[in-house]
């Protein structure tokens, strides 16, 4: 799976001092086709073929459930023998958006295939031994849901001391923690993000110190790639997320909070997952065909 750096950190400062940005890659991530899968020695093509067509038969059924009230299709791999499982890495190739899930003693990886809306989830342990390799279907996985609720408090952390009052050097904190508490009491299912634009907003350097240490925490981390980078990750609010967009040249062009229960650009559309299971529909068939198979 592809990595990517972690965590996300604000990167602006309204009292001249050098902008700061993580190291980003200097490549265009593009999308490329993964590879057609050939058969040959230590190469199950059947096999790869067969779980395909199971994962497909499954997500079948969650599309005529219009993905509502439907657990996501998905599909153990942690049995399968290396040689389907070599040809079924080929076959799903990887995408764009990378996911890093703490889960208490163990780690969660998730890469998006190039098929959209369909995702590795492979849970690790401690010792780095590979405990679960979950191929699944959905917007997100949910454990991206769970558990960056789970670590969250519907409360924003007070940075002010005993007398009640601000960091010193603070500008603009104490109206933006308002109206960021604000949108989280106001928050829910079906709400409409609440974006705030910090790229533009004068923040000292007191303003950036206290709101790390009001909001840094999270324990999931996400990289969408393309053209630029998005990354996003929860904080300690539940329901707020720190977006931030990078361009090829490696510079921070727009820098977001959003309070919603996962930002936009992480999900795959459903349009995207009816496009994924008709491409998918089609690979099962060709990986099907004798002179393919055998």
């Amino acid at each position: 799976m592809r990595p990517f750096p972690i965590p996300i950190r604000a990167a602006a400062d309204a009292e001249g001092e050098p902008l700061v940005v993580m190291p980003m890659p200097h490549e265009i991530a593009t999308f490329e086709m993964p590879r057609a899968p050939e058969p040959g020695p230590g190469r199950d093509v059947a096999g790869a073929g067969a779980v395909l067509a199971d994962f497909v038969a499954r997500l079948d059924l969650w599309s005529d459930a219009a993905m509502v009230d439907a657990a996501a299709p998905a599909v153990e791999l942690i049995d399968l023998p290396p040689e389907a499982l070599r040809v079924l890495n080929e076959a799903l190739g990887e995408g764009e958006v990378s996911v890093i899930v703490d889960d208490g003693p163990h780690s969660v990886r998730i890469q998006e295939t190039v098929f959209a809306g369909v995702w590795r989830e492979q849970r690790v342990a401690a010792d780095g031994s590979l405990r679960s390799d979950i191929l699944r279907a959905a917007p997100i996985p949910p454990v991206v849901l769970e558990r960056a609720a789970a670590a969250a408090s519907p409360a924003l952390r007070s940075v002010t001391d005993a007398q009640g009052a601000w960091p010193d050097g603070a500008m603009n904190l104490p109206p933006l923690l308002h109206e960021l508490q604000e949108a989280i009491d106001h928050s829910g299912p079906g709400v409409p993000a609440h974006v705030l634009n910090l790229t533009l907003l004068p923040l000292s350097s007191a303003d950036n110190a206290a709101l790390d240490a009001v909001l840094d925490g999270g324990s999931v981390a996400m990289l969408s790639r393309g053209f630029g980078n998005c990354r996003i990750s929860s904080t300690a609010a539940r329901g707020v997320w720190r977006v931030q967009y990078f361009n090829t040249m490696q510079t921070l062009i727009l820098n977001t909070i959003e309070v919603v229960d996962v930002p936009a650009v992480a999900l795959a559309a459903p349009e995207d997952l009816a496009e994924t299971r008709s491409r998918l529909a089609s690979l099962v068939r060709w990986m099907g065909e004798p002179s393919v198979s055998a």
